[in-house]
């Protein structure tokens, strides 16, 4: 497959690359598989978010129920609140360190550049849809960058695909700081990484992906929607053969470990606030637990981890700090990690949603509905 030869346009402006088709007036609708057109995005994905909201309420109570509540909050209020401002700047640097990525990616397959600020605000909003099954929604970013480039919706797909793997990758390799001392999830963690590293071979070397949906393109019975599919297919290569170059991968993981590691600290930071001794093993700890719950959750494909990641926290807190905290200590470092990693992100991402929408719905540049570029400043 060619790689892309488009040139970067004009910053807020998009220019496509020329292997891929143009998102013409005439041709928008058939130049993706998601339809990003008539009405707002947000307004078509907030009920995708009933059912995540709906089992986080009982997840909290479940888990209120799981730990003594009086326990529960003696922990609160034994808490050192002021530790909340390290903890949210440090899910913060993360998210910092993933936008970075996220920029590197898109200049790697070409997109035309947004101005930063317009690119955040793109990558933020997917939290938005974080309580998802299987975070699905986080397809939010890749039309929101076809409305803004006329990039396809396929091909920035790609990145997002790239990004839950090296994350995914990243985790895996934080916990395995933690498997030299825990047992824990090995042969899950184990399963983990053999996909995760399957995944990007095929995808490294997607030949037979290729030659099965050209294949499937020419069936009689199929047709022409095949033949778009494959279309989609190779788009969604073409940037994935792009973005697992290994100098690019490894130094993906790497960004990755460095940003996630930060989340890990939250939980450290929050330990050492409910009153445990802020020691190298509760780091690894909590590092471990945070890692592993996060590839659970993830693994689960539950919204948001709901369920599964909470009972990974409490439990294996539990588990691996024994005497040094009972059912409410780690009931509320549950709560609190997962406010700070979970629904700060939400909220974050709601609020991001709502200004790009409001942006998108200007009626100075092109007109967002018409899914052709658009000005932004």
């Amino acid at each position: 497959m060619a790689r892309m030869g488009g040139q970067v346009g004009a910053v807020g402006v998009g220019t496509v690359p020329a292997g891929d088709a143009e998102p013409t007036r005439g041709s928008t609708r058939a130049a993706d598989p998601i339809d990003e057109d008539g009405g707002s995005t947000l307004g078509r994905l907030a009920p995708r978010l009933i059912g995540g909201a709906v089992l986080a309420v009982v997840v909290l109570s479940a888990l209120t129920l799981f730990a003594d509540v009086r326990q529960l909050g003696d922990a609160f209020r034994r808490f050192d609140w002021w530790l909340a401002v390290p903890v949210i700047l440090l899910t913060l640097g993360n998210y910092a360190l993933r936008i970075v990525k996220w920029e590197i990616y898109l200049r790697r397959i070409g997109v035309p550049r947004m101005p930063l600020v317009t690119s955040a605000l793109v990558f933020l909003s997917a939290f938005s849809m974080s309580i998802t099954p299987g975070k699905v929604g986080e397809v939010v970013k890749a039309v929101y960058v076809r409305r803004l480039t006329g990039t396809p919706v396929s091909r920035t797909a790609a990145v997002i695909a790239a990004e839950r793997i090296t994350d995914g990758l990243a985790m895996l390799a934080l916990a395995g700081v933690g498997l030299t001392q825990f047992a824990y999830g090995r042969p899950l963690l184990g399963a983990a990484t053999v996909l995760a590293l399957g995944a990007v071979v095929l995808l490294r070397k997607p030949a037979l992906l290729t030659a099965l949906t050209a294949r499937l393109g020419g069936l009689p019975l199929v047709g022409r929607p095949a033949t778009k599919v494959a279309q989609h297919v190779e788009h969604f290569l073409d940037a994935s053969n792009v973005l697992y170059a290994p100098g690019l991968l490894v130094g993906s993981i790497g960004l990755g470990v460095l940003s996630w590691f930060g989340e890990c600290v939250a939980l450290f930071l929050i330990l050492y606030g409910l009153g445990l001794e802020p020691t190298w093993h509760l780091l690894i700890v909590a590092t471990f637990v945070l890692s592993v719950s996060s590839v659970f959750g993830a693994v689960s494909l539950l919204p948001g981890g709901l369920g599964v990641a909470e009972a990974s926290v409490a439990g294996m807190l539990l588990l691996l700090l024994g005497d040094d905290l009972d059912r409410g200590t780690a009931a509320a470092a549950t709560l609190l990690i997962r406010f700070a990693t979970l629904w700060f992100a939400v909220i974050l991402g709601v609020v991001a949603l709502a200004v790009i929408e409001r942006r998108l719905g200007a009626p100075s540049g092109s007109t967002a509905a018409s899914g052709r570029p658009v000005t932004t400043t």
